[in-house]
Parts: structure tokens; sequence; C-alpha cells
């Protein structure tokens, strides 16, 4: 019994580990691998609609359907190199770098895009460690179905934080009801708010400001508006979703 409760246990933490797509990174993370570089964004969106052009379709990766809209469409090298693109691009997760490579809307306007995986890679850590509480650690209640985290109860000596795509600021991460791990932009999404002097109509995703003008899309979040000062909030409901 013993032993299969050990072999069960190390199936649980091994499916935890390949849960995220591509959260584990190759060794050789260089320093020109962790920031988007526009010239392979260019190269990489001239092969896929070159491949489409030709084939009719998108070469991505196979995704539930039910998988969050940021990571769903992963592109797949395999089938642009080399004829359509000369190689993998370096910051890509594939060649050691901390990029998943995604389309964004392929229905009306198939756009390269960024995901950052290293938000991926502490949430997989989170998860990792809740496989030994079996519960989230809630803390305090942030909205409607959104708590902060009680790293302490993990047995983390501080919280973790995510570095951000879009600035210098380290993003907090959240929990929902449901028991899942989420990073939070709301610093992020207040301070592009702020500086760009937009006022987003409340009901509205404030998340596609960023992807409309970062490369890097919001992954692993929450949906937000604004309420009426203007500031981030979270638009959650897991009944609705």
């Amino acid at each position: 019994m013993k032993q299969k409760r050990k072999f069960i246990f190390f199936i649980l933490l091994l499916s935890t580990s390949l849960l995220l797509s591509g959260c584990l990174f190759p060794q050789e993370e260089r320093v020109e691998n962790q920031i988007p570089d526009e010239a392979q964004l260019i190269a990489v969106q001239n092969a896929i609609d070159q491949y489409r052009a030709e084939t009719g379709v998108l070469p991505i990766k196979n995704k539930d359907m039910d998988t969050d809209i940021f990571i769903k469409y992963p592109i797949d090298f395999s089938k642009l190199v080399p004829k359509y693109l000369a190689n993998i691009p370096g910051n890509s997760y594939e060649k050691g770098g901390i990029f998943q490579y995604i389309i964004w809307d392929p229905e009306n306007n198939p756009t390269v895009k960024l995901v950052d995986l290293r938000s991926a890679e502490t949430i997989r850590d989170l998860n990792i460690r809740l496989l030994s509480t079996k519960y989230m650690p809630y803390k305090d209640r942030i909205a409607d179905y959104v708590y902060s985290i009680d790293f302490k109860k993990l047995g983390f000596a501080k919280e973790l934080t995510v570095p951000s795509p879009y600035s210098n600021n380290h993003l907090p991460l959240v929990a929902s009801t449901e028991g899942q791990a989420y990073v939070d932009y709301s610093i992020d999404l207040a301070q592009f708010i702020r500086e760009n002097h937009l006022k987003p109509e409340p009901g509205e995703d404030i998340r596609m400001l960023l992807v409309e003008a970062y490369p890097v899309v919001p992954a692993y979040s929450l949906p937000y508006t604004v309420n009426e000062n203007n500031e981030p909030v979270f638009m959650f409901d897991p009944i609705k979703k």
C-alpha cells in the first residue's frame, strides 16, 4: 500500500508539472532570449501568412476547446521550419527562451503574439506545493470569487510574484474560489490606463488594451474591467464563465 501511495503521488506530481504547456524551460536561458524581438515576430508572422495562403489552415498545435484564450493556439514550428521559416526564434521556449509563440484572433486576423512562460513556471511551483495541502489557503477577499493567497501556510518564506512583461513591476498571484491561481495584472492595467489617459467602458475586458498595445498577452489571468473611478477591478463569475 505504501508503494502504491508513493506511485499515485508521483503521477499527481508529474501531471501537475505538465499541466501548463511549455512551463519547463530548457537550460540555455540567455539574456537575449528573455525579451520580445520585433524582427523575429515579423519573420514568424510572414511565415504564418505564407503557410495559411498555401494550405488554407494555420500551423497550430491542438488544444482543448476550454483552454484559456491566451494560450489556446500555440504555433507548431515543425510545420514552418525550414520551408517557411529558416529557424525557430531564439527567444522561443523551443530554443531556450521564455516565450511561447501563439496565434491571436485566428478566425478574423491571425496575429503572432507571445506568452511569457515565467508566469506558468511560478504557478506550476505553487501547484506542486498544493499537492501536500490538498486545498488552496485563502487569505483576504479581493473581489467576488477572488482572494489573495496565504503563502506561509504553503511553506513559502515570502509571497510568490512574477515579473511583468509590460513594466518593471513584480505582479502578485491571486486565487479563485475554484482553487486556481492566476497572475494579477491590476498594477499594470492601472498604470497603462493612467499613462494613456484612457476611459474604458465598465463591463469591457480591459486586458484587451494590453493585447492591442504589446506583443505579449496577459496569460494566466482573470478578466478585468473598470469601476466608477476608472480603476481596474476583477470581472469574474465562475458560474457564468
